[in-house]
């Protein structure tokens, strides 16, 4: 608030000058810049700041105010205070309490710090006065541009409600353009960097048209706020007179005895309460809140909180179920005629059925179908509901990375909605539906939360039974609800989650089981869909062998069923442009729809080489061979390994080594072999990451064969994982490694551990029949079938001198 300048009796000399020592305590000010001729109160809590008062008082009560740079400092340093401040003069203290000081002060000059005297107990500093420059002659210029700032701080003060007569008065009556800018300035409430700016200015035209500029913003900014202000205020005044008038319309319907719009809405809510049938539970919250909202204004933001949380527990289906078909004749009929194989997946279904048909309270299942992208996971879910008669819900678990999405937000958030696992039952209308959870391997978690840990109470069948989600706040029977989870590989999932989990494997179709599907399923809607029939396109037998085999190189049948569209397309449109068909398609013209074929089979060897043997590898898009090539050179005994391998790979390859070390004497190898050969063992593709164990015996097969100049059978295949006691260890994924090999001609027999017997029971007969398979249990048994015929030769990688240098690591 602005203060006239209260005259005190100063110490001056003959002239009539302040008379200001050179010398004074210093008090360094926080959040506030002193101008000249300012009064005002300060609060001194600091124990420096208390002796520099003291010391003031003890002689001419006169302090050099200075502010300090950074107001979060307790201890300031010189350099953390502005060299230009005020001289001020001490009109009054009071102790307070507290032990602090209220100081009365009035600017007198303004001064510039020279340099510290001392720092301790208290600043001491040398100061130079820095006069008031003569005041300007009064030019019409100066006189506008005192005029101009008097009328913007009275705006100011208008706008804030803070002009008064007395207020004018003192603007009107201050002559000097210097002592005009500081008496603004100082009542501002400027920032300290911008008031000290001012401070510093000694010219006083150049320092008033400094606090013009800052009028003419501020006033901006004041006149913004009043008009804000103002529109609140119109916005308040005519809700209250909308609620008025609403409430003299409802008085007077009442009196005409017309039904009221807001007794119509709470009947009606109560209505569907008692048809939505819920738990004692849920219903006494229902109709407590319903009670809340009854006694709120129809338009209140917290009404409509209220109403949009009965509308989901009126609509969630508490008791609504659609009746199991219980047929499991007829229940299997249907998965056949939806999906060609995947007889573990069926007999599974038809065993929950079977067992419902038995127990009317059973508890749903909770299964995983784990496989290849592309096998029909997602579609069997829906197969499934079909078969059982009831709705089919599907949520995609991929990416997700809230937990919030499970369990839902709180009501205390705007905007907030339960979890998708309740808005999926909303939205099916049943609260025993199949509920399909897509890609459970690629959940995701951040600082929201963890997705997983959220599924763990979901798939859970004896927790579920009363899963509570954040938004309803009211526990939910799952129990009803049948969860099918889909993943390609499980490995991501955590243990915790997969524990809750039924695991059933479906793997990779066989080139039978293509050849099938495509003619049973994939061509007939294909044509559906691009507006063809069976007498426009003959495909034939040779064609669809030849596509699966040239045209595609997948597990599943997504880029199959791409293919036939492509064909299908093509045909359509010679169609459209006025070609009559049929259109027979055959392997030899195949090209001419689809192109060169991309995918051409991996040629077999005429016969063994050495040091290459064929081993099998498990992807995500099934089984492939894999081809490990070794050569050896005269070297100093480094081992080398190339082709992407991960570090288990190479792990398994310096095991090998190690293995035909230790059986040198029986391959008839020199024992110091190692010591003047470099080994590189090379597996193509390169530019293919590759990892695991279970290329070991492969490896040492190539090895082995390099060093003994014996060839590996090319007719034969092989996995398994080795140890340094030649042991042979199973493996995973046979039957997608043995698809592999029966996609071939030239594969006969495969090596397989012995512990892996159990596997064979999985494989089709078609595979069992084509190929031979022989179980090793240790890798002599394994070298024997490997190599039956005996080395009559040593090898040429005996030494012509003998080394006592060790190998080195290998690379």
């Amino acid at each position: 608030m602005i203060k006239q300048k209260t005259d005190l009796k100063k110490d001056v000399n003959e002239s009539g000058d302040l008379v200001i020592p050179e010398e004074l305590p210093l008090l360094a000010a926080r959040d506030v810049v002193i101008f000249s001729n300012m009064i005002l109160p300060l609060f001194i809590g600091r124990e420096t700041s208390i002796l520099a008062v003291e010391e003031a008082m003890t002689k001419n009560r006169l302090l050099m105010l200075a502010t300090q740079k950074d107001q979060a400092l307790n201890e300031p340093t010189p350099s953390d205070i502005y060299e230009v401040g005020t001289v001020g003069m001490i009109m009054r203290v009071l102790k307070l309490p507290d032990n602090r000081l209220k100081v009365l002060i009035q600017g007198l000059t303004r001064a510039r710090v020279k340099k510290y005297i001392q720092t301790e107990p208290f600043s001491k500093v040398s100061i130079q006065r820095l006069p008031e420059k003569a005041e300007p002659k009064m030019t019409l210029e100066v006189e506008a541009l005192m005029r101009n700032v008097r009328e913007q701080s009275e705006q100011i003060l208008s706008l804030k409600g803070l002009l008064s007569s007395e207020v004018e008065s003192i603007l009107n009556n201050v002559e000097s353009a210097g002592r005009l800018a500081d008496l603004i300035a100082s009542n501002l409430r400027l920032k300290v960097e911008a008031a000290q700016g001012i401070l510093e200015i000694i010219d006083p035209i150049e320092r008033l048209n400094r606090v013009n500029g800052l009028l003419r913003k501020e006033l901006e900014v004041s006149t913004m706020q009043a008009k804000i202000q103002s529109e609140a205020q119109e916005e308040m005044s005519q809700s209250q007179r909308e609620y008025y008038l609403r409430e003299q319309i409802r008085a007077i319907k009442r009196e005409l005895g017309d039904t009221d719009d807001r007794m119509e809405e709470v009947i009606e809510y109560r209505n569907k309460i008692a048809q939505a049938k819920m738990p004692e539970e849920a219903k006494k919250e229902a109709l407590k809140q319903l009670s809340r909202m009854e006694q709120m204004h129809r338009d209140s933001a917290e009404a409509s909180i209220v109403r949009t949380y009965l509308d989901w527990l009126v609509e969630v289906p508490w008791s609504k179920s659609t009746r199991d078909k219980l047929d499991i004749i007829k229940a299997k009929e249907i998965l056949d005629e939806d999906h060609y194989g995947l007889e573990k997946v069926k007999d599974r279904i038809l065993e929950y059925l079977a067992v419902r048909k038995l127990n009317k309270k059973m508890k749903g299942p909770i299964l995983c179908f784990i496989g290849p992208p592309g096998v029909g996971k997602t579609s069997l879910g829906q197969s499934i509901a079909r078969s059982m008669g009831r709705k089919f819900t599907r949520l995609s678990l991929g990416g997700m990375r809230d937990e919030a999405e499970i369990r839902g937000h709180r009501r205390t958030y705007i905007g907030a909605m339960p979890g998708r696992i309740i808005q999926g039952l909303k939205n099916v209308g049943t609260n025993n539906p199949i509920f399909m959870l897509d890609e459970v391997d690629k959940i995701g978690n951040d600082f929201r939360g963890d997705p997983s840990a959220a599924l763990l109470e979901v798939l859970d069948p004896e927790q579920n039974d009363s899963f509570s989600d954040h938004y309803l706040n009211l526990p939910f029977d799952l129990s009803k609800v049948m969860f099918i989870t889909t993943a390609n590989v499980i490995d991501p999932v955590p243990p915790a989650l997969e524990d809750r989990m039924e695991k059933i494997q479906l793997s990779g179709y066989t080139e039978d089981e293509k050849l099938a599907i495509a003619q049973n399923y994939l061509l007939p809607r294909q044509l559906t869909e691009n507006g063809l029939n069976k007498k426009h396109l003959l495909l034939s037998d040779g064609a669809l062998v030849k596509i699966i085999n040239q045209y595609t190189e997948e597990a599943g049948l997504r880029n199959l069923e791409r293919r036939l569209g492509s064909i299908c397309r093509k045909v359509a449109r010679r169609i459209a442009e006025g070609e009559r068909g049929p259109f027979k398609i055959t392997g030899t013209n195949l090209h001419r729809y689809l192109g060169v074929p991309e995918f051409l089979p991996e040629p077999g060897q005429e016969k063994g080489e050495t040091g290459v043997a064929t081993g099998m590898a498990w992807t995500q898009a099934g089984g492939e061979l894999l081809y490990i090539e070794v050569t050896t050179m005269p070297g100093k005994g480094n081992l080398t390994l190339t082709g992407q391998l991960g570090e288990v790979m190479k792990e398994s390859a310096q095991a090998a080594l190690s293995l035909a070390r230790s059986r040198a004497k029986k391959l008839k190898l020199d024992p110091e072999f190692y010591e003047n050969l470099d080994i590189h063992v090379h597996v193509p593709a390169g530019a293919i990451p590759k990892d695991g164990p279970s290329a070991g015996v492969t490896m040492t097969a190539a090895l082995i064969s390099a060093l003994t100049k014996m060839p590996v059978p090319n007719d034969t295949a092989m996995t398994g994982e080795i140890t340094l006691r030649g042991k042979i260890l199973p493996i995973g994924g046979l039957k997608e490694k043995s698809l592999a090999a029966h996609r071939t001609d030239y594969i006969k027999r495969i090596i397989i551990p012995e512990q892996n017997r159990k596997d064979l029971a999985e494989l089709p007969a078609k595979i069992k029949r084509k190929l031979k398979f022989h179980m090793v249990k240790d890798v002599d048994q394994f070298l024997d079938l490997v190599f039956p015929a005996p080395v009559k030769k040593e090898s040429g990688a005996k030494s012509s001198r003998k080394r006592t240098r060790k190998p080195k690591a290998a690379a």
